[in-house]
């Protein structure tokens, strides 16, 4: 399998792999085709579970292999980390201002970024689609990488990096399509507009691939730049959105770890 997944460019693995991705957050979305809401508990857990996989993804799939790559470079490893992790949270800072959105259950006096006359549904799907960027870029990153044939970036890590961002797309994408369910949105538009939000990560996948393809020498940055900016998505919208009911607040965090070790799991076995 493996085999045959390395017979396609790097660019068409990234390519496949995001739309797969897109296509669990689709998944997601259609659950509004079942029902008018989620329960709130299970609904937040499963936020948890997305924050705790990318947590781990960030360090095993991205931060790691790009520190130990900076050293097989010739590279200051903590050096390039810093700079690379820190460069990929203040891109997404800088784009949190700059693009106008707004988070689930919030009043739209509370949007953020520019200030427009988009309505509600389009801020609502810009704000998932903003944090959707990282997660598209960091699996292109992945499997960029692997053409560098550097031990520190294998094909199986990439694979798990693919596979756990799809399975923390699923609430991700009903977090989008449920709320404009329950504002009285047709089942079919909110599904429409909750998969939409999940888009950009084929996008940003294959520009990922091709940028460090063509600038090898860059590689340890891009991955660590990837993994600031999906702690920065991590620490900024899923964390919180996932604690704002206090009364179950232990299940979202045991759901946090549940989602950490899956991860973990899968990126040690693959990887």
């Amino acid at each position: 399998m493996i085999d045959f997944i390395q017979s396609y460019s790097p660019i068409t693995q990234a390519l496949v792999a995001t739309l797969f991705t897109w296509g669990v957050t689709a998944a997601g979305a259609a659950l509004v085709f079942f029902t008018k809401a989620v329960n709130p508990r299970i609904m937040d857990s499963m936020l948890g579970f997305a924050a705790g996989v990318m947590i781990a993804a960030s360090f095993w799939s991205l931060l790691a292999p790009g520190i130990e790559m900076a050293g097989q470079m010739g590279q200051t490893p903590w050096l390039t980390a810093v700079i690379g992790f820190m460069g990929g949270g203040i891109f997404m800072r800088l784009a949190d201002c700059v693009l106008p959105h707004l988070h689930p259950d919030l009043a739209m006096g509370q949007s953020e970024g520019i200030k427009t006359s988009w309505q509600r549904s389009t801020l609502l799907v810009l704000a998932i689609t903003l944090h959707n960027i990282p997660e598209g870029l960091a699996v292109g990153v992945a499997f960029g990488a692997v053409a560098s044939g550097l031990s520190s970036a294998t094909i199986g890590g990439a694979i798990a990096l693919a596979v756990g961002i799809g399975l923390q797309n699923f609430p991700e994408g009903a977090a989008v399509s449920m709320p404009l369910r329950r504002e009285g949105m047709g089942r079919i538009k909110s599904f429409l507009m909750g998969q939409a939000s999940g888009l950009v990560e084929p996008i940003a996948g294959v520009v990922g691939a091709a940028f460090v393809l063509s600038m090898q020498s860059i590689l340890p940055y891009a991955l660590c730049f990837a993994a600031g900016a999906m702690i920065f998505a991590v620490v900024e919208e899923l964390i919180p959105e996932s604690q704002r009911n206090e009364s179950h607040i232990d299940q979202v965090t045991m759901a946090t770890l549940a989602g950490f070790s899956v991860m973990m799991m899968l990126d040690v076995a693959l990887g």
